[in-house]
């Protein structure tokens, strides 16, 4: 797996500051990117171009006694990122860890040492989705996770038109958070309801599929069900999608892209 570069792990994940901690000793698995030099080598320290193989030529020889410096690394939610490269040979030594001079960079999330750059755009979408639909402050605990990119996008036009009506309900224009509010106790909530009793998560288990994916999926086809019937609702939709056929091609693409949001930090 490659390194992330630092700057972008950075920006998607909205860093709040950072604080000089000093030096610790660091497992070398928890080294998941670097800050100038991510696309010279793994993660598991195997140079990937040639000037960086005379790179580590250099640097064995110049601690063929096994005596290191600390290294230099930015801590961001429980990960390193590095600023030099000597630690690469202690992996080649089979080493588990190393000294390292740590500066903090504060983040909301926990960024685990199997972290790739997709998990990060999960991320960055969960996070514009909650602020700007207005379910960060409504519904901060609203678990919306989806496994497809680009249902974030999809859900944020669905909340944006939900508003669209429930100003014309009641002629008045709603706060983005009295929208989301509204959104998901009187859509979000009764339509998992609709997909629990139809036994839908135990049908797409093997999917690994979350609250959020199948909602959207009954949504959509309770909104094409209604230009035949305008009273389908969310249980009648949830039914029909027994007789709903994906395809093969459907599945692959969501076992291949499907990824998940960083968990918040404790």
């Amino acid at each position: 797996m490659g390194l992330i570069p630092f700057e972008e792990a950075s920006r998607r994940l909205r860093v709040s500051g950072r604080s000089y901690v000093g030096i610790r000793e660091i497992t070398l698995d928890r080294i998941v990117g670097s800050v100038d030099r991510a696309a010279d080598f793994d993660r598991g320290g195997k140079p990937l171009r040639r000037l960086s193989r005379s790179r580590m030529q250099s640097l064995r020889s110049a601690f063929r006694d096994g005596g290191m410096p600390a290294i230099k690394v930015f801590e961001l939610g429980g990960a390193y990122f590095i600023e030099d490269g000597h630690h690469r040979v202690a992996l080649e030594a089979g080493a588990t860890f190393i000294d390292a001079e740590v500066t903090q960079v504060q983040t909301n999330y926990e960024v685990g040492p199997d972290v790739d750059v997709r998990q990060l755009v999960h991320t960055e979408q969960q996070r514009v989705l909650m602020e700007e639909s207005g379910l960060a402050g409504a519904r901060p605990e609203a678990p919306i996770e989806f496994t497809l990119l680009d249902g974030y996008t999809q859900l944020r036009d669905i909340i944006k038109a939900h508003g669209y009506d429930l100003a014309r309900r009641h002629g008045v224009l709603p706060t983005a958070e009295e929208v989301a509010a509204d959104w998901y106790d009187h859509e979000y909530l009764p339509g998992l309801e609709a997909i629990r009793r139809a036994g839908l998560p135990e049908r797409f288990a093997s999917w690994n599929s979350t609250d959020a994916d199948l909602w959207l999926c009954v949504y959509q086809w309770r909104r094409d069900l209604r230009g035949y019937d305008d009273t389908i609702d969310f249980d009648a939709a949830a039914r029909h999608s027994y007789g709903v056929d994906f395809g093969r091609a459907a599945k692959r693409r969501h076992m291949r892209e499907g990824s998940r949001p960083l968990p918040p930090r404790a």
